[in-house]
């Protein structure tokens, strides 16, 4: 393989001081202590040995302080102090203020559990010193000074100004108004509860996501990232455009461990944007293809970037679940772009590499199969043994401590270098160097996470998310994809500055629940699952939308091409994964939702991957030869009639049928047990009107009846002088009640189910006719100048 250039992480990615010596030293320490700890919590012995237990706040409160004592080691305040490479006094002294402001929770945690939210204040010498109120204020200001050093302003400056609508909520406008909270009341919640700061997002942090942080760094040690490089190369380097699709298998196998797309980029694009290059791939293009797949790396199952131990926990499903709902749009976002990288090698008229410069498949394989191991154990633990994620990593990061050692002990032996101890020596020099890496790649994560927490917490104290409802809905109105729309704007605008995880958190915790809300007013049952995939899938996106597109500036770093066209191309390969969540939400079977056998799961599996192949197709505008206008606009037209049948069937034959509520109070309709009955409802509030569509299957035995309108849903209506209907009853916890229909309502509408309606799967049959027809056509056209040249 050519020689190329050797990039490293800390040059593209690393925003820190150099380290001297002697600060290296201490960093390292640090670094190992809290991995080491770390460990110890994720391991059994502290229950065995009955010593060392720690609950949930006190184990957030350490994992914080190690997070931000490294940080302020390894971030100077200023970009002149980088190039320094000194510690300053007052960098010492924030780290120490730090330490003791998280560690304090856990050193007088049962005092905080017993005075229940009252702040500790002591008497000196006549006055009172609010003591909790200093050291949670310092803890708070200090986390945002740690934000603002390892990760940038934008996060600090959404962080505070939560903490400033938390304290001034009486003077904002009326819509998300609230009462305000004092300041002992604001850190008091903010530091010293397990709601906000130390809340859902760090508790992750804690119980998996450094773990799986440190599997992956301990992995890159041990030389798996070079061995799934070999391995792509060796599998794929030989067909057309082979170092692109090499590209994307390694960075797909990278990516299941890996939580940023910057350091995927580096870690494989250092060796395929070189040799992309030299098979004449263009500098965009070839930096383009490594930061997609090295985007898309974070939706690759089972890590998903952590994303998906934070969804599981904050909507309390399995994480099971979330890696089955993953799967599907994962597997086929991923084949799409190797698709598009055939495409363009046609284009190009690329080939693959010589023979010569590719490794062998099976003898590749096999010098790196104890990589493999550790992998499959954890995934088989997750997946087949239905262990925590905690559990799981543990021991497979002790598995692969195991083998890094032993891989260290057999070069030794074969290469007469000193035998079995110094084969354990440098192996266990290995594992310390993967400890301490795996540490400081958590050091931008928990500072990340614990500043969303802000966030999370202002949302949850000031009833935010309720008054959103209201704000998000006079934006959109009932324009269910304007609401979308904008969801997906903001999960892009906020990645400018935040990171995925960070970015995820912050959305998902203003407007997850707002999505589902004003979708259920629109009669669309979206599951929440789906929502919060829909708000991960735009967060990772915004690392290659211009303008600040940080994995494309990483990849251009390496291709030397302009880092702007890089972030334009690389979007344009990844609209195929901007489509996916619009898709999911609308036709939740994509996840696996709805889905009861395991063909209807294959079906939905091969009906999708040919709707992204036929998108990736109009998008590139190439099929087997150069599209025409009308062939882009057919595949466009397949890939709505594969991905949602249910848009165009209802079309042709609508799901529901209006009909006039009067019929029911004459006694002229009556509705069969198990039909569905559509309400169109509208509310009078004190910002306008608001409608809501509410869906109800009639229960057996609950026939409508002449004289009643809708009683057997528990409610009465009465009609008003003006015509319409109001909500004027209802049976306590009943049907209309539990749907959350309320008192003075207006039922303005009514549909019902209509009866013999076609299934969706029938659209099936003229979208793959129609798609076969474009491939015919390419295909004659292909042959025609082939036969011509």
């Amino acid at each position: 393989m050519t020689r190329v250039q050797k990039f490293s992480t800390d040059e593209i990615e690393y925003r820190g001081r150099q380290l001297p010596p002697g600060l290296a030293r201490l960093t390292a320490a640090v670094a190992l202590s809290w991995t080491l700890f770390q460990l110890w919590i994720a391991s059994p012995l502290p229950f065995l040995l009955g010593w060392g237990v720690l609950i949930d706040l006190p184990k957030r409160g350490i994992h914080l302080a190690f997070a931000l004592a490294l940080c302020f080691l390894l971030y100077p305040a200023t970009r002149h102090g980088r190039r320094l490479g000194h510690l300053a006094w007052y960098d010492i002294v924030l780290a120490l203020l730090t330490v003791a402001s998280a560690v304090y929770l856990a050193i007088d945690y049962e005092g905080l559990v017993e005075r229940n939210g009252i702040l500790l204040k002591i008497t000196v010498a006549g006055f009172v010193i609010p003591v909790e109120l200093l050291l949670g204020g310092a803890g708070v200001v200090l986390l945002l000074e740690g934000t603002r050093r390892a990760i940038g302003l934008p996060l600090v400056i959404v962080a505070s100004l939560f903490l400033v609508y938390s304290v001034f909520g009486q003077s904002m406008p009326d819509i998300i108004s609230h009462k305000g909270l004092s300041f002992e009341r604001l850190i008091g919640y903010q530091w010293f509860t397990g709601e906000a700061v130390f809340g859902i997002p760090i508790d992750v942090s804690v119980s998996f996501v450094f773990l799986f942080v440190l599997f992956g760094a301990l992995l890159e040690k041990a030389g798996a990232g070079r061995y799934f490089l070999d391995l792509a190369f060796a599998m794929v380097g030989r067909y057309r455009g082979g170092p692109a699709k090499a590209a994307i298998l390694a960075s797909g196998m990278t990516g299941t461990i890996s939580g940023s797309s910057i350091a995927n980029v580096v870690t494989t694009g250092t060796f395929t944007i070189p040799v992309m290059k030299r098979i004449g791939l263009p500098s965009v293009k070839a930096g383009a293809i490594e930061v997609a797949a090295s985007t898309n790396g974070q939706i690759m199952p089972p890590i998903m970037g952590a994303a998906a131990f934070i969804i599981a926990e904050f909507i309390g499903i399995s994480y099971f679940d979330v890696v089955t709902a993953a799967f599907i749009p994962a597997v086929i976002s991923y084949v799409a772009l190797f698709y598009i990288s055939h495409l363009e090698a046609m284009k190009l008229g690329l080939k693959g590499l010589p023979r010569a410069d590719i490794p062998r498949l099976w003898r590749t394989f096999i010098s790196g199969l104890h990589f493999l191991v550790p992998i499959a154990v954890l995934i088989y633990l997750l997946m087949v043994k239905r262990w925590t994620p905690g559990s799981a990593v543990f021991y497979s990061i002790l598995l692969l401590m195991l083998i890094i050692v032993s891989q260290q002990v057999m070069r030794c032996r074969h290469d007469a270098k000193g035998g079995v101890l110094q084969g354990v020596r440098e192996g266990f020099r290995d594992v310390v160097a993967g400890m301490i890496s795996g540490a400081r790649n958590m050091v931008t994560i928990g500072v990340a996470v614990a500043t969303a927490g802000i966030i999370v917490g202002a949302v949850s104290s000031t009833g935010l998310n309720n008054a959103l409802v209201g704000v998000v809905e006079s934006i959109a109105g009932n324009n269910v994809y304007l609401l979308l729309g904008l969801t997906a704007a903001l999960c892009l605008v906020l990645g400018i500055g935040l990171p995925t995880t960070a970015n995820y958190l912050v959305v998902a915790s203003l407007l997850a629940g707002v999505v589902v809300e004003l979708g259920n007013a629109a009669g669309l049952a979206l599951p929440l699952i789906a929502v919060h995939l829909f708000v991960f899938y735009f967060g990772l996106l915004a690392d290659d939308t211009p303008p600040v597109c940080l994995a494309a500036f990483a990849a251009s770093a390496i291709s030397r091409a302009d880092p702007l066209k890089t972030g334009v191309q690389a979007f344009a390969y990844d609209i195929r994964t901007a489509i996916l969540p619009f898709v999911f939400i609308f036709n939740p079977e994509l996840l696996l939702i709805g889905v009861d056998s395991f063909g209807h799961g294959i079906v939905i599996f091969v009906v999708s991957l040919l709707a992204i192949l036929a998108f990736s197709s109009a998008t590139q505008g190439w099929l087997f030869v150069r599209s025409r206008w009308y062939e882009i606009a057919l595949l466009l037209v397949v890939t709505l009639a594969l991905f949602r049948p249910d848009a165009l069937m209802n079309q042709i034959y609508p799901e529901f049928s209006p009909i006039h509520i009067d019929r029911f109070s004459s006694g002229e309709q009556k509705i069969e047990n198990g039909r569905k009955i559509r309400l169109h409802v509208t509310r009078e509030t004190d910002y306008g009107d608001r409608y809501k569509l509410f869906v109800f299957t009639l229960p057996e035995g609950r026939d409508t009846t002449a004289g009643q309108p809708l009683s057997s849903l528990d409610m009465v209506l009465t009609v008003e002088t003006d015509g319409r209907w109001i909500v004027t009853d209802m049976v306590f916890n009943g049907l209309a009640e539990k749907s959350g229909i309320d008192f003075g309502d207006y039922v303005t509408a009514m549909d019902i189910e209509q009866t013999g309606r076609p299934a969706k799967e029938w659209i099936y049959l003229p979208a793959l006719i129609i798609l076969l027809g474009v491939v015919l056509a390419q295909r004659r056209r292909m042959k025609r100048n082939s036969g011509s040249s």
